[in-house]
């Protein structure tokens, strides 16, 4: 299978292109990326002499080329996003740019080369919950220009099936946590900050809660959504890890051997969602998925990667990024 990754040298994106060339050996894949915040060449620098792998850098937003990549692939993963939402508070309109014009330039391509698109969505387009969780057929109520772009996104991909007949699935993900994660996420922010002796910062009291999934649990629903999806379905993904941020933080000072003391609370966001819970059970029934990794044993090993692998985050942890309200920068 020849397959075109868009975004492949972020988290998610350069994770789930090392699982699939780890799982399928006859697969060719193409990473489209642009190299912007949250891009980074060292996440792949371990497959750079794989033959199956070749990079493109390169807009999604461009028309020639992604007609041009279009054309010499099977299928698509569509991963390649603005995801920080203090950066979208601060400056909205990469986020704009990125993952809505970006995501329709691709869609379009598509639907002229009737070609099969996986689409990563996210849980936030929901906005939050105080309880009970959220189905893939609730109300969108994005709170964050991130958010609402993302959500802008999904709606264009439900509309092309429909007008169109695109073959596009969409998997809406929790929040995801392991190695190479850029260090202004709170996982990798709290581990670095600590190794740095600076204290960590916590918005509001801490209380605001999220569903935390494993990377690699999340690259293997990608993997089933993208071969066993319905075309024109909506696909939630979660672990049940609800876990409060300050809960989170505590659980890595723990794991750290590190006091709590230096944690410090900030100024609280604007819009900032007060609990995200996704229902995955159409995920786990129709398509037979269910997370593989316990969340303290995940975690660990995140934690631990962290602390070994210096060389990956050093050249990232400069003070905007490690900013204790990085939405402050700009806005």
């Amino acid at each position: 299978m020849k397959l075109l990754v868009t975004g492949g040298l972020g988290f998610i994106g350069s994770n789930f292109i090392r699982y699939m060339l780890t799982k399928y050996k006859n697969i060719k894949i193409t990473n489209l990326d642009k190299l912007s915040t949250g891009s980074n060449q060292a996440n792949l620098k371990d497959i750079e002499g794989d033959n199956r792998y070749r990079l493109v850098k390169g807009d999604i937003a461009d028309k020639k080329l992604i007609k041009k990549l279009i054309d010499k692939t099977d299928a698509v993963v569509n991963i390649a996003a603005e995801t920080h939402v203090d950066r979208s508070i601060a400056d909205p309109w990469p986020f704009i740019n990125s993952n809505t014009v970006g995501a329709v330039t691709l869609f379009e391509a598509a639907k002229k080369h009737e070609k099969c698109i996986l689409h990563v969505s996210t849980d936030e387009i929901y906005g939050d919950i105080i309880q009970g969780s959220l189905k893939e057929d609730d109300k969108l109520k994005p709170s964050s220009p991130y958010s609402a772009s993302k959500a802008a996104a999904d709606l264009f991909a439900l509309a092309y099936h429909r007008t169109y007949g695109l073959n596009i699935v969409i998997a809406r993900c929790t929040n995801n946590y392991g190695s190479y994660q850029f260090p202004e996420k709170i996982i990798p922010k709290t581990i670095i900050r600590t190794l740095l002796g600076l204290s960590v910062p916590i918005y509001g009291k801490g209380s605001n809660i999220r569903d935390w999934i494993y990377v690699l649990d999340f690259c293997e629903a990608i993997d089933l959504i993208l071969n066993k999806g319905k075309s024109g379905g909506i696909y939630n993904v979660s672990a049940g890890n609800e876990l409060a941020n300050i809960n989170i933080v505590k659980k890595i000072l723990d794991i750290m051997g590190k006091p709590e003391n230096t944690l410090t609370f900030v100024e609280d966001r604007p819009g900032h969602d007060v609990r995200y819970s996704l229902d995955s059970s159409k995920l786990r029934n129709e398509l037979g998925w269910s997370p593989k990794h316990s969340f303290q044993e995940a975690l660990e090993t995140t934690v631990n990667w962290y602390m070994n692998n210096e060389w990956w985050w050093r050249p990232l942890a400069t003070e905007p990024v490690l900013h204790p309200t990085p939405w402050k920068l700009k806005w």
